[in-house]
């Protein structure tokens, strides 16, 4: 099957699945959309939350690298408040250890408590008070040497003169005070390759204010570990402390310690996410006095990857709801298009013409009201149908009875005008007028005409009225009255002669002089009435009572047969508003109402 035929057939054609496909998708947008919605929320919820660990990991590693520098700066600050100190400090700075020696041994001979302002002494107790720190180096720029402190060992003199190495050039360089360690002075020292930073403060005379040396102070980056590691919740990505040349001193993920990040330009002014290779999220501190900055850095990628397991749970159930909202409309829509094509099939045997189909739906909803209403339809048009037929039968057994001379009617009328000539040879006026409207009557009644109205059916009662007038002379008259607006009003042939008929037979009392009969028609609203009156034996009220009952029966059979027939086809072609109605007294005659709806030529009546 091609896809434009499946459309056609499936969708196109078909409402419920056009329905489906509609209350489907609306489903699945819907909560999709929710999905998206909710997870972007989530993870913005994620991200503010990382970024405020990353804030605190920032500034925790801050502080920690902000409170060793202040502690360098403070320990010039001593130099240069303590007098003795720092003369013993200058002293130290310009001249050669083995004079500075034997200074201290001259002064500790003179007082012995001299020690306590020995620079020696101070830095040494200085190292042994701070377990972070690696080492402790003053260095000389009158005498090129540098004194080592060294965490948990001796202190040695190390000489740094231009000859032998770039020391002296790199002391005299302007620098920034938190830095790496310099290659040389590790190099000097024998220092090994363990993660460092270093804090360099200048020293100067009191007096003078010219520089005498620099004190450098290496410190262990594991103290800044520690710091993190403290934390309640860790934090994704790292931390780094870089230098103001974008040199690495600090990195929690070991990857970039010593080397020269690369990224560094585009932490100057970050916000929001920055490229770092990837997509991260950023947090800086700068200081800019000791010319560090601390760098917290999240790849999002990372921040993803942990939420990727409520991400996971959001399409699960995300995926069961839609399955969910789709599956109930669809086994509902499905059972209401399975009625539906019942229906369909139901009124297309109706169609062809199979009335005995009956629907078998006993649900109380619409379509339950449907079929309930279609299966009354169908009882009801059986029903018509059967009385429509009937009513075709008597119409055609009227005609029959009243004359079985329609075989042949033209040498029906030959003969009858071959009697009335004779009878007007032999001077019998009266029989030829009698077969005159006899003739008459019969041509009228076998005529056939497409619209048979009032006018046509008084004409023929008054022919049939003529030939008992001439066969009873004085002793019998009778008179029509009709409104000329309703004598083209149409109506069913064969109404009022059976019931004149049956006065004739019935009513008619030929010892009596004063018989008479009268038919009048007139209009009363939208209807037209007939009455025909008469003043003949009427009717005993147990018989007029029998009559009435028998007017009710659907038998076209028996006694009353043209009363009957009569009223039958009045009520099945107008409908239950119209009939006949008869009323009676004994010795006082009769008065036969008829009545039927106005119509003209070429209306229709639903009945």
């Amino acid at each position: 099957m091609s896809p434009a035929r499946f459309y056609r057939k499936y969708i196109k054609s078909n409402m419920f699945t056009k329905m489906l496909l509609t209350i489907s998708l609306i489903a699945v947008l819907t909560i999709v959309t929710l999905s998206i919605v909710m997870y972007y929320f989530l993870f913005q919820s994620a991200v503010s939350s990382e970024l405020d660990i990353q804030r605190g990991a920032v500034e925790r590693v801050e502080r920690s690298v902000n409170s060793k520098y202040e502690n360098v700066q403070s320990y010039v600050n001593e130099l240069y408040r303590n007098s003795s100190l720092g003369i013993d400090t200058s002293y130290f700075l310009m001249n050669t250890f083995n004079e500075y020696m034997a200074k201290r041994m001259s002064r500790i001979a003179d007082n012995v408590q001299a020690n306590t302002d020995s620079v020696l002494a101070y830095f040494k107790q200085r190292i042994d008070d701070d377990p972070d720190i690696e080492n402790i180096m003053l260095y000389s720029a009158e005498q090129q040497y540098m004194y080592v402190y060294k965490q948990g060992s001796m202190t040695r003199l190390y000489p740094a003169n231009a000859t032998h190495s770039y020391i002296p050039d790199v002391m005299a360089m302007e620098s920034q005070s938190v830095t790496l360690p310099n290659l040389w002075i590790r190099k000097l020292t024998g220092e090994p390759e363990m993660p460092l930073y270093s804090i360099r403060v200048p020293i100067n005379d009191m007096s003078t204010y010219k520089n005498l040396g620099q004190l450098l102070v290496f410190y262990r980056t594991d103290a800044i570990n520690s710091v993190l590691q403290g934390q309640e919740e860790p934090m994704k990505g790292f931390v780094m402390v870089m230098s103001g040349d974008g040199r690495v001193l600090f990195d929690s993920s070991g990857r970039y310690y010593g080397e020269k990040y690369m990224y560094a330009d585009r932490l100057v002014q970050s916000k929001g996410t920055v490229d770092l290779g990837e997509e991260s999220y950023v947090t800086t501190s700068a200081h800019s006095q000791a010319g560090y900055t601390v760098v917290g850095i999240t790849p999002k990628r990372e921040i993803s990857e942990s939420l990727q397991g409520l991400k996971n749970t959001i399409i699960i159930v995300a995926a069961v709801c839609i399955v969910v909202a789709v599956s109930i409309p669809s086994l509902v829509i499905v059972n209401y298009s399975r009625r539906t094509d019942n229906i369909i099939r139901f009124m297309r045997k109706v169609e062809k013409g199979e009335f005995v189909a009956r629907m078998q739906d006993s649900k109380d909803d619409q379509l339950g009201q449907i079929a309930s209403s279609f299966n009354e339809m169908l009882d009801e048009l059986t029903r018509y149908i059967d009385k429509v037929y009937k009513a075709e039968i008597n119409q055609k057994n009227a005609e029959l009875a009243a004359l079985q001379a329609r075989i042949n009617p033209h040498f029906l009328y030959n003969t009858l005008e071959v009697i009335r000539m004779r009878a007007l040879s032999q001077g019998a006026q009266d029989v030829g007028d009698m077969i005159y409207s006899l003739s008459m009557l019969f041509r009228n009644i076998v005529q056939h005409k497409s619209c048979y109205t009032l006018k046509d059916e008084l004409e023929a009662c008054r022919l049939y009225l003529e030939l008992f007038r001439i066969r009873y002379k004085d002793k019998f008259i009778y008179k029509m009255h009709c409104d000329e607006s309703i004598k083209s009003v149409q109506m069913i042939k064969m109404t009022l002669q059976p019931l004149i008929e049956n006065y004739i037979v019935h009513g008619l009392r030929s010892e009596r002089d004063d018989n008479w009969l009268t038919i009048t028609a007139v209009q009363k609203g939208e209807a037209v009435h007939i009455e025909i009156v008469d003043n003949g034996r009427g009717i005993e009220p147990e018989e007029l009572e029998e009559i009435n009952n028998r007017l009710q029966l659907a038998e076209t059979s028996g006694e009353s047969f043209g009363i009957r027939s009569v009223h039958e086809r009045l009520k099945l072609t107008y409908g239950s508003a119209y009939g006949m109605d008869i009323q009676s007294e004994p010795d006082a005659g009769t008065v036969v109402t008829v009545k039927l709806p106005i119509m003209k030529e070429g209306e229709e009546r639903d009945v």
